[in-house]
């Protein structure tokens, strides 16, 4: 018999490949998207005939209720939020109330409905912000310096707390930087691989940016997919850190991002904006993987050269496709 995922976020990066994966793993899928007049399905059009949308919002405890019933499902993958960093010191009660908050409604939801579903949370590297041991594990203490770290903090220790206090099967992956084609544009990984392609294709003559010596551990997203779902096949539920185990610079990323078009020195084509610059930066996140090594049997696939490669690539394609169509449209 099908197994049934209900997946928050579902029009986002990780949501939309969540969804593939499943899906070929014979899963049935239901996503919820939040009510807007405009569908916002560029991730997922793919998916439209494939998949069941249900209209839900983290901000209403009854809407989840609702696709909770609707969907009735084995799984629930709570991959919604504000997940903007930068944007959270703009919004920070709309983050919190989203991206914390959030978290406590879809549980109670649940344990409301049916303690038996199983419940994945989209945990953070951005809760350990200001990184008190180097390369953080699953006990390493948190320092959050954002308000988007801050709300990840309260719905990663919320997850715990319904774990241990209803006996419920609730587990948070600490998900280090992953990134993939999908990302959003206003993410700085997009941002450098569209500008990338831009300036290629004769487009743009620059990017502008913020601190180019921030670190992170970057991902490809569909590897990390498979690690929540492998998370949730285990026995018992528990907490895991995903990462690389190494870390590269902004500028490394704009190295690999330039040199997938043959440009070795970009230096010309950088602007540096002090807007782009957060009021408390995280200079350094690096994570140590060993134990969803060992429990889960998971390690990352994809190289960093690949990952920022495969974002270029798809990025050329992407504008070559929309020119070619506004040139035959006129």
């Amino acid at each position: 018999m099908s197994k049934t995922a209900l997946i928050t976020g579902i029009n986002g990066m990780d949501g939309s490949h969540l969804a593939d994966f499943l899906l070929k793993k014979g899963y049935i899928v239901y996503g919820i998207e939040r009510r807007s007049s405009i569908k916002n399905r560029t991730n997922t059009k793919h998916l439209e005939d494939k998949i069941t949308f249900l209209q839900g919002d983290l901000t209403d405890q009854n809407s989840l209720l609702r696709c909770l019933k609707e969907s009735n499902p084995d799984e629930v993958y709570n991959l919604a939020a504000q997940s903007f960093v930068s944007e959270s010191w703009n919004t920070p009660e709309f983050t919190s109330d989203v991206t914390g908050l959030g978290v406590l409604r879809i549980l109670e939801a649940i344990r409301e409905f049916n303690k038996k579903i199983k419940f994945y949370q989209a945990s953070s590297s951005e809760m350990f912000g200001r990184m008190v041991e180097n390369p953080a594990t699953e006990n390493t203490p948190f320092y959050p310096r954002s308000p988007y770290g801050v709300a990840k903090l309260y719905g990663h220790w919320i997850t715990k707390n319904y774990r241990e206090s209803y006996d419920m099967f609730a587990c948070s992956g600490i998900l280090f930087n992953h990134e993939s084609e999908r990302r959003g544009i206003e993410f700085v990984t997009r941002k450098i691989t569209d500008g990338v392609a831009k300036i290629h294709l004769g487009l743009q003559d620059h990017i502008s940016l913020g601190n180019l010596d921030a670190k992170r551990d970057w991902g490809y997203a569909p590897d990390y997919i498979e690690a929540m779902w492998r998370m949730l096949q285990q026995e018992t539920p528990d907490d895991y850190v995903i990462a690389t185990g190494e870390t590269r610079s902004i500028r490394e990323f704009l190295d690999a991002a330039f040199k997938a078009v043959g440009i070795q020195d970009w230096s010309s084509y950088i602007k540096i904006d002090p807007k782009y610059f957060r009021p408390a930066e995280v200079d350094v996140l690096l994570g140590d993987y060993t134990k969803a090594q060992k429990q889960l049997g998971w390690t990352p696939n994809t190289s960093f050269s690949d990952l920022v490669k495969i974002m270029v690539t798809n990025d050329i394609n992407l504008l070559q496709h929309a020119i070619y169509h506004n040139t035959d449209n006129k």
